[in-house]
């Protein structure tokens, strides 16, 4: 039967049959044969091929980070979330702090348990996080696995099974953290877990009997979660049985590898449908009786921010399960402004992905705020919080491109109307090259404003007239209109600087008057606001 899994010695008569017919092929010779590790990996000890993890550092011992650090490298990539953000930052300091302080009284110590007394302390801080889907749960939690340089794994809590066999086994999210750290152990110790959709393992408490992917899936999860030592060879891998096979072979013996999950960090997530249900329930309860303290049922009441462990258990979590999670935080569904924000303003933004697309064809795209405003609203009606982002953008400049690379356009504008129309405008592009030019000559000429704002603390505004006319006086003259901005306005830092520290104004308009005669203008206005005031007045 194709679904049948052989037993151990099965497997391993298996391989020895197959290794046998190897060496009547090639000879004794393919006993030396290290599958899976390749010679030129590293230097060789022993004769084994070293890999390269064994000379990766480990995590650093020195661990600096404060909770605002960590919060302030959170807000350029999340938008939102704060509160989840702080919950986490603290944690995670929390957690990396006490494990430098353990590897640094490991190291120190001549006596290597001598630190034990100091784990048996300490509660680690698993995370429960509870919101819907696209809000950045998983974003958050990889992107603090970037910063602090552990390897970190994302699984479902769906596609575990209490036996491995219907489904997936726990113990291979700690396997797979190892393969992410590229086999080094002593940095995939440290690293973090992310279990998604953990809400869907909960056991509804009118279930009896064996639950394969409820009950007996969350006891898994509780050991890893505890501390337990992963057997680092698959029972059921084929591959990892060859080897084990093969160091038979040559050393007569199974090294048994293992890694421990007492420093791993686990985070779980999910939506939790019902469980707001739950709360209220429980809060409307408590408000009855003598002494009760009275909610309005107009109250604005966050009840997810209220959840107790007496909530969780009664939604499907064994007590233990919950108890292994101290650390419990929400985040909230994502508004159409919010999706703005990411598109504009976060690292990870999938804007630059876009025009590093295009940029390969040598093609500039430019997003105008209008379309990143469009761009948005289309993904928030999606209901899949930011992933529908990237959705959005996908269907829209699916034919640009495939089209424009086969073209001489060097670039267009992202506008409202092409997120309503792609076709349209399109074709409308493809027929006259030019159309969009003063739009993306306005886009760039908005970006100039916002760096000399950002270079001389004073924000210019260009008028439309001006604008238009910086426009063309660029296209004649065969320059950028960016470079046409810094030819114009190439005195008016100092000038305008002198006007500010003499009158305080900081705020300038930019009219056809200064594009046509920028210098004579400069002086007319240094003129009208700048009084001479001496440097000890």
């Amino acid at each position: 039967m194709k679904d049948k899994v052989p037993g151990f010695e099965e497997l391993q008569r298996k391989i020895g049959e197959f290794v046998n017919s190897l060496k009547k092929e090639y000879g004794d010779g393919i006993q030396d044969v290290k599958f899976g590790v390749y010679p030129q990996a590293g230097a060789e000890k022993d004769g084994i091929p070293e890999t390269p993890s064994q000379n990766k550092k480990e995590l650093n011992i020195n661990f600096d980070l404060k909770p605002k650090d960590v919060k302030a490298y959170l807000d350029k990539y999340v938008i939102k979330q704060d509160e989840a953000k702080k919950i986490l930052s603290i944690a995670v300091c929390d957690h990396y702090n006490h494990v430098s302080d353990c590897i640094r009284q490991e190291r120190e110590s001549k006596n290597p348990k001598a630190h034990e007394d100091y784990l048996d302390e300490y509660t680690k801080q698993n995370v429960i996080i509870i919101g819907p889907t696209g809000v950045g749960k998983t974003y958050l939690i990889k992107t603090i696995a970037r910063l602090i340089g552990v390897p970190f794994v994302k699984a479902d809590a769906t596609k575990f099974s209490e036996t491995g066999y219907v489904g997936g086994n726990v113990e291979d999210m700690v396997r797979e953290l190892v393969d992410q750290a590229e086999g080094n152990t002593d940095l995939a110790k440290y690293g973090m877990i992310y279990v998604d959709e953990v809400d869907k393992i909960a056991v509804a408490n009118n279930i009896v009997g064996r639950d394969v992917s409820g009950r007996g899936v969350q006891n898994n999860l509780l050991k890893l979660m505890e501390e337990t030592d992963i057997d680092l060879t698959t029972p059921y891998d084929p591959l990892s049985q060859m080897k084990a096979f093969m160091e038979f072979q040559r050393k007569g013996k199974v090294e048994k590898k293992t890694i421990s999950t007492k420093h791993i960090l686990f985070f779980v997530s999910g939506a939790f449908n019902g469980l707001e249900g739950i709360i209220k329930e429980r809060m409307q309860k408590q408000d009855m009786g003598f002494g009760a303290v009275v909610v309005s049922k107009n109250a604005d009441i966050d009840y997810m921010q209220e959840c107790r462990s007496v909530d969780l258990i009664r939604f499907g979590f064994e007590p233990e399960f919950v108890g292994r999670l101290p650390v419990r935080t929400v985040c909230y569904e994502l508004s159409s402004e919010d999706l703005y924000n990411i598109l504009k303003y976060s690292e990870g933004s999938i804007v630059k992905q876009y025009k590093k697309a295009f940029k390969s064809y040598g093609i500039d795209v430019i997003f105008s705020d209008e379309g990143l405003q469009k761009i948005s609203q289309k993904a928030y009606e999606e209901k899949t919080g930011a992933r529908a982002l990237a959705t959005v953008c996908e269907r829209v400049l699916r034919d640009f491109k495939f089209e424009l690379p086969s073209t001489n356009i060097k670039s267009f504008i992202v506008t409202q109307e092409l997120v309503d129309n792609p076709s349209g405008e399109l074709e409308k592009l493809l027929n006259d090259p030019n159309s969009s030019r003063k739009l993306i000559d306005r886009e760039f000429i908005r970006q100039y404003e916002q760096t000399f704002m950002d270079r001389h603390n004073i924000k210019i505004r260009f008028t439309d007239e001006a604008i238009d006319l910086i426009s063309d006086k660029a296209l004649a003259e065969g320059v950028n209109v960016v470079k046409m901005c810094e030819k114009t306005l190439a005195d008016y830092e100092y000038g305008l600087n002198l006007i500010k520290r003499s009158t305080g104004k900081s705020d300038f308009e930019i009219t056809k008057e200064v594009v046509q005669d920028p210098n004579g203008t400069l002086d007319k206005w240094v003129k009208k606001y700048y009084t001479y005031q001496p440097e000890n007045a």
